[in-house]
């Protein structure tokens, strides 16, 4: 079987490449051979250019589709889909957004369910992943004994990358048993940034929208992206996060890591 990543050189495919149990038939997709991952057979191309797609989706059993962020993500994610019909791919495993639907408080929700809709009306067997907050959004955040959010008290079913990856790799083992499912996968407990901030020995100071989307755009952050996480930020301050699911433990056998797990494993970027 070989099995195509996308999104290779981000944070959670490249922890989805670490969680697979060998790189025998694992294909990447990249734009720039000079940042592929080593090990692994390499495809030059870019979702939002369709014809550089077809040799990356040559021979490919199963797709695991990751687009970025951004306004145009349903173009590179309908170029993938198309790319995989056409290539005669069996199954794809999309990565979309906690609460994506067309009700969603923020311009990444509403895009991701395009896409999501879009998959299960291609004729392709599918999966689709909804993970929740990522407990490595947390790194950068905390400076001198601080820990800087913008989600205000909102609780959150903060989940970690790895096991994002542990998650899909399973689907994507065998992928048979969840044709048609819509996975939202959550950390086993719901909790707030000032809460977290505590378990690591922090203090907790709320950041404004307004501060959170202008240090952002200084870290780099593209304006439309800064400005998305900031919907985020304040829905997320509403309470609309808070909750937990049953879904990873169902998939995976066992409850996903827990908070202070997380923090002990990274106590140097976290200052726990």
């Amino acid at each position: 079987m070989t099995l195509l990543i996308t999104g290779a050189t981000g944070t959670v495919s490249g922890a989805l490449l670490r969680a697979l149990p060998g790189t025998d038939d694992v294909r990447v997709l990249v734009r720039d051979p000079a940042r592929a991952p080593r090990g692994v057979d390499v495809a030059v191309g870019d979702l939002h250019r369709p014809e550089t797609l077809e040799d990356a989706f040559k021979g490919v059993e199963t797709v695991w589709l990751l687009t970025a962020m951004g306004p145009d993500a349903p173009h590179a994610g309908s170029n993938a889909v198309w790319a995989a019909r056409e290539a005669g791919v069996r199954h794809v495993v999309r990565m979309s957004a906690i609460g994506a639907g067309h009700d969603a408080p923020t311009r990444n929700g509403r895009l991701h369910v395009l896409s999501d809709i879009e998959l299960a009306a291609s004729g392709l067997s599918w999966t689709v992943i909804r993970p929740a907050f990522f407990m490595q959004n947390l790194f950068g955040s905390v400076n001198a004994g601080t820990l800087y959010g913008p989600t205000g008290e909102g609780r959150m079913g903060l989940i970690d990358v790895r096991d994002i990856a542990a998650f899909a790799a399973r689907v994507l083992a065998d992928a048979r048993p969840h044709h048609g499912r819509t996975y939202t996968i959550t950390g086993p407990e719901s909790i707030s940034l000032r809460e977290a901030a505590a378990r690591i020995g922090a203090g907790y100071q709320p950041v404004g929208p307004e501060d959170a989307r202008q240090a952002m755009i200084q870290a780099g952050l593209p304006e439309w992206d800064a400005a998305v996480n900031v919907e985020y930020a304040r829905a997320y301050a509403s309470g609309w996060g808070d909750y937990t699911t049953g879904d990873f433990a169902e998939v995976m056998g066992h409850q996903a890591r827990a908070f202070e797990a997380f923090a002990a494993d990274h106590a140097d970027r976290l200052g726990g």
